[in-house]
C-alpha cells in the first residue's frame, strides 16, 4: 500500500544515514578527543559505539521499544556534534560541520516524518492488525519530553566520562542520578511510543496510556463514523488529544461507551460518551485504512464562501 511505500523508503533514507555515522561524526569526535586523557578517549569511544550500535539494531529491528531507544540515541548524537562544535570555538572546521550535518539528518527524519513513527509502531503488531501512531501533545513535546530525555541520557554519560577523569565525587553524583533518574526518564519516553490507534479484524483500538486507563475496543458494530472531527463536536465529544496539533478525527458510535480518562496524576475517571477525538500522526492513513477496512468514513461537507 502506498503509506507502507512510503514508511519503507524514509525507514532505509533513515538506516543509511546512522550507519553513516562514523564516517560523518566520527572525524569532529577524533578531533574532540584528541588532547583529552587516554581513559576519557577510550570511554568517549566506547560510549559513542555503544550508542551507534544499539542504535543501529533498534533500527533494523522496528517495534515500539526501537523507537524509544532512537528517540535516545539519535538526540544524542547531535548534542555530540554539537559539543564538538563549542568545544572547536574558533577552530571550527569541515570534521564539525560534517557532524552536525550527518547528526541533523536522522534527528530530522525521525521527529519530522510521521511515516518512520507509523513503521516503528506497526512493527509491534501481530496478526491481521495495522497501528498508527498518535501525535505527541505539542505540551509535552516542548517541556517534558525533552527532560525525560536529558533525565534518561544526560547522568548516563556523563557519570563514566567523570570517572574516567578521575573527577571521583562528580562522577558518583552522577552515578546515583543515572540510578534514580534514567529508569524514570526511559519509562516517560517509552510511553511516548506506546501511543496507537489500531485496527483489528473486531474492530478498532485506541491504545493511549497517557489519555486513557487501558486500551479501548470499538465493536465494527458501534463504529457509526469515522472522519475529520466538526468543529461543533468539540464540546460534546471525549478528547483523548491532549492538545496534539494537526486534524483532528471524531470517532462516532452507535451507542455510549463508558472509559476510564486519566486526569493528571489522580485515578483514573469513568467518562461516558458516544464520540471520540483523537489525532493520529498521519490522519489519511488512518481514514484511507478506516475505508479500506469497511468502516464507515465520514467526510466533511466543502465549505461554500458567502458572498461579500
Amino acid at each position: 500500500m502506498p503509506g507502507g511505500c512510503e514508511a519503507g523508503r524514509v525507514l532505509w533514507l533513515f538506516r543509511a544515514a546512522w550507519f553513516a555515522l562514523p564516517v560523518t561524526l566520527g572525524p569532529a569526535l577524533a578531533h574532540t578527543l584528541e588532547h583529552t586523557s587516554a581513559p576519557v578517549t577510550v570511554v568517549a569511544a566506547a560510549l559513542a559505539a555503544l550508542s551507534w550500535g544499539t542504535g543501529l539494531v533498534a533500527m533494523l529491528v522496528p517495534r515500539s521499544v526501537s523507537l524509544t531507544v532512537l528517540r535516545a540515541a539519535v538526540p544524542a548524537a547531535f548534542a555530540v556534534a554539537v559539543a564538538c562544535a563549542v568545544r572547536a570555538g574558533d577552530g571550527v572546521g569541515a570534521s564539525e560541520a560534517l557532524g552536525l550535518t550527518g547528526t541533523a539528518v536522522p534527528v530530522g527524519l525521525l521527529f519530522g516524518v510521521s511515516a518512520l513513527a507509523d513503521a516503528f509502531v506497526d512493527g509491534s503488531s501481530y496478526g491481521d492488525e495495522r497501528r498508527f501512531a498518535l501525535r505527541t501533545p505539542l505540551a509535552l513535546a516542548v517541556g517534558p519530553a525533552p527532560l525525560a530525555w536529558a533525565a534518561t541520557v544526560g547522568p548516563s554519560v556523563a557519570a563514566p566520562l567523570l570517572l574516567a577523569a578521575k573527577a571521583w565525587v562528580p562522577g558518583a553524583v552522577m552515578m546515583g542520578l543515572a540510578a534514580v533518574l534514567a529508569p524514570r526518564g526511559a519509562d516517560a519516553l517509552h510511553r511516548l511510543s506506546r501511543r496507537w490507534a489500531v485496527f483489528v479484524p473486531a474492530g478498532f483500538v485506541l491504545h493511549d496510556p497517557l489519555a486513557l486507563a487501558e486500551p479501548v475496543l470499538f465493536p465494527r458494530r458501534m463504529v457509526r463514523a469515522m472522519g475529520p472531527a466538526p468543529a461543533a463536536d468539540a464540546d460534546v465529544a471525549l478528547d483523548t488529544t491532549g492538545g496534539a496539533t494537526g486534524l483532528v478525527i471524531e470517532l462516532v458510535l452507535t451507542e455510549p461507551v463508558t472509559m476510564g480518562v486519566r486526569a493528571g496524576r489522580g485515578e483514573p475517571e469513568g467518562r461516558e460518551t458516544d464520540r471520540v477525538l483523537f489525532c493520529a500522526a498521519r490522519p489519511g492513513a488512518v481514514l484511507a485504512e478506516a475505508a479500506q477496512r469497511r468502516l464507515a468514513v465520514a467526510v466533511p461537507p466543502p465549505t461554500t464562501s458567502s458572498p461579500a
